[in-house]
């Protein structure tokens, strides 16, 4: 009975094989007739930088013909890819049935059978949802591709497209890999290149060699059986040893493909852009790179972050329009192509204190205000208690200032003020400079326990940098077609969410964070690159369990870094050192032609500057504690009237 099943279900299966051949090929008659695809200009997308420089391109760039192509290089792909290229119309129907067996009596999708021409028409496609419309889409395109194309001319099409591990096209790979162009690759460096494409982030060279070895066998071994080489080639090839260049011809590519990557997440957002380039023949996009800003964060991450294991995520941005100039996702393309900048979420610790500062500003605390520093067990209705500690269990064991709190980052000081302010303030003030998630009323939010994607932080920032607007962070200003005919451009809408005023007093209180007048029972939390500070800087640093972080600008530039474990180990002292160098480097050799008179803010009519002693807060005497602070008119200490008295309501959080 069930052998009777069994031969009836393959028979049914048969059955459909055959309508959809002769489908196949009713439809192949028809997209004869439709208008040729104009593939070498499909999907061909070349960014350009700041400068309209032409910084990289897609399928179009660096084209080379198949007679320029190692024959080797050829034969191991057609050999592992699609054996029967040359031989079918598009759809390997044998194949097809083949691996729907293998699948089926497996109960696992154990094979595909995808040809040449089918991974070609995937290519010309910006979007790789696995929707059935985009199957369909891509079905169609196999078909007129085979109607219009020979296979000389599809195979080399293919071959110009696809992906070898972050690098786009056999002859960009075979000179980023071997510093060769493709026409001299040998057997050995082809059959390594064309294992790639299966998986580039598992099978580069460069990110498991052993596992890149393991699918060089297979090809190789492929290629005997299909008699493109001897068994002893074989050998030869698998035995002789590869050097890899690691794209010596562009230094940049470390690290710059993350940057692209985001340029081609932001494409796909904007609605008027096509899904598919088919109709365009390709486009220009016009991002927001610049060449200087990217060259210095990669140069300063190689030099400053020590920790080969650790991983990276950075970002130099304009503040005063949201162009983003430099981009780091992670340490290395090549072994991760995880983007830590526009995808990940992590906690941020103390670099969220400023918004609560800038609320606790708003709401009538001064620089002066004072809370006192000790060992603090919070109680909440329900028996819940919260006690949170200052790092290195510090504590000033009496009353500090604002300012002190902000110099030292004092978690007793964030929580009490937080408390005071209410629950709803801080993320209030979150979402009125863009920070759109959803936070819970916990005391935990004021020292940055929620996970927050390092985007959303910089534009944040961007609204303490540039004096009070929200404006969104972004990578592409301007798309055009190939004749210069503008599909898109992005035109910026800051919007005034904080008071012009209010930012100054705060941005002044985040240089008290390396100021040597704070020096005293603890050491401000960025005094340690103090030394390599040539002008005035706002910066906050935090530090988790699992997270370092820094967030640091002036008027002119804003940068943010992170680093940490993709597996949430713990961090480490040097690793919070580490991240602080990187910053003040990229700040300082940036910045290094502008007067640095220039890079700082003028003090607003209704602000006034006061030397305050920094513990305290008090009107300053003695001059080597006296740091000029600012205030609103009205509010700033006097030799005849103290801070504001410590006063904490009960406060009772909801369960």
């Amino acid at each position: 009975m069930k052998k009777k099943k069994s031969k009836k279900f393959f028979i049914v299966l048969i059955s459909v094989l055959v309508f959809f051949v002769i489908a196949y090929f009713g439809l192949y008659l028809y997209a004869k007739v439709t208008p040729k695809l104009p593939i070498n200009g499909a999907n061909g997308y070349y960014l350009y930088n700041l400068d309209n420089e032409l910084y990289t391109g897609g399928a179009s760039e660096n084209w080379v013909n198949l007679d320029n192509i190692s024959s080797d290089l050829v034969n191991a792909t057609i050999s592992v890819e699609d054996k029967n290229f040359y031989k079918h119309q598009g759809f390997d129907f044998l194949r097809i049935i083949k691996a729907l067996m293998i699948n089926i009596s497996s109960g696992r999708t154990l094979q595909g059978a995808s040809t040449i021409t089918q991974q070609y028409s995937k290519n010309l496609f910006l979007d790789f949802d696995k929707t059935w419309e985009r199957k369909v889409k891509e079905a169609w395109l196999t078909i007129r591709l085979e109607s219009h194309y020979s296979k000389d001319e599809l195979l080399e099409g293919y071959l110009n497209t696809i992906n070898y591990g972050g690098i786009f096209g056999i002859e960009n790979a075979a000179k980023y890999y071997f510093d060769k162009d493709a026409k001299s690759l040998n057997l050995a460096e082809a059959s390594i290149l064309a294992g790639i494409p299966k998986n580039p982030s598992v099978y580069s060279p460069l990110v498991n060699e052993k596992k890149a070895k393991k699918r060089q066998k297979i090809i190789l071994d492929s290629m005997v059986k299909n008699k493109y080489i001897t068994q002893s080639q074989a050998d030869a090839a698998y035995e002789s040893k590869l050097v890899y260049k690691k794209g010596t011809n562009n230094d940049n590519l470390k690290m710059v493909m993350y940057y692209q990557d985001a340029v081609m997440d932001e494409l796909k957002t904007i609605d008027s852009i096509p899904s598919s380039f088919l109709e365009t023949g390709g486009i220009k996009i016009y991002t927001n790179l610049d060449t200087k800003a990217q060259n210095i964060l990669e140069k300063s991450a190689t030099k400053d972050i020590t920790n080969e294991n650790i991983q990276l995520a950075g970002m130099v941005m304009d503040p005063s329009n949201g162009k983003i100039l430099a981009l780091t996702g992670g340490r290395d393309y090549n072994k991760s192509q995880y983007n830590r900048a526009t995808k990940a979420n992590r906690q941020v610790g103390s670099t969220l204190k400023p918004f609560l500062y800038y609320s606790a500003l708003e709401n009538g605390f001064t620089p002066s205000t004072t809370f006192t520093s000790e060992k603090t067990t919070f109680s909440f209705s329900g028996n819940k208690t919260y006690t949170p500690k200052n790092y290195n269990d510090e504590y000033a064991g009496g009353p500090i200032s604002l300012a002190a709190a902000i110099a030292y980052s004092d978690n007793i000081y964030a929580v009490k003020t937080d408390l005071f302010l209410g629950e709803n303030s801080l993320p209030d003030i979150l979402k009125r400079v863009g920070i759109s998630k959803k936070f819970e009323p916990l005391p935990s939010l004021a020292l940055g326990a929620d996970e927050i994607n390092m985007m959303q932080m910089m534009g944040a920032y961007a609204s303490l940098a540039n004096e009070g607007y929200k404006i969104k962070p972004y990578f592409i200003s301007k798309v055009t077609d190939m004749s210069g005919n503008v599909l898109y451009e992005y035109n910026p809408r800051p919007e005034n969410v904080l008071n012009k005023n209010t930012v100054y007093i705060l941005n002044e209180l985040l240089t008290t964070t390396y100021a040597k007048e704070f020096i005293d029972y603890n050491t401000p939390t960025c005094f340690s690159i103090s030394s390599k500070m040539t002008r005035k800087y706002a910066v906050k640093s935090g530090t988790t369990n699992t997270d370092n972080l820094i967030f640091g600008y002036n008027k002119d530039l804003l940068v943010g870094i992170w680093t940490g474990y993709d597996d949430n180990k713990p961090v480490n002292n040097k690793d919070s050192s580490n991240i602080k160098n990187m910053w003040i480097d990229i700040m300082e050799e940036y910045l290094a032609d502008k007067k640095a008179e220039d890079t700082w803010y003028k003090t607003p009519n209704n602000v006034v500057g006061v030397a305050i002693d920094s513990i305290s807060g008090k009107v300053a005497n003695d001059s080597k504690k006296a740091k000029v602070l600012y205030y609103m008119k009205g509010t700033e200490p006097t030799l005849n009237k103290s801070s504001l008295d410590e006063s904490i309501p009960t406060v009772k959080l909801e369960e």
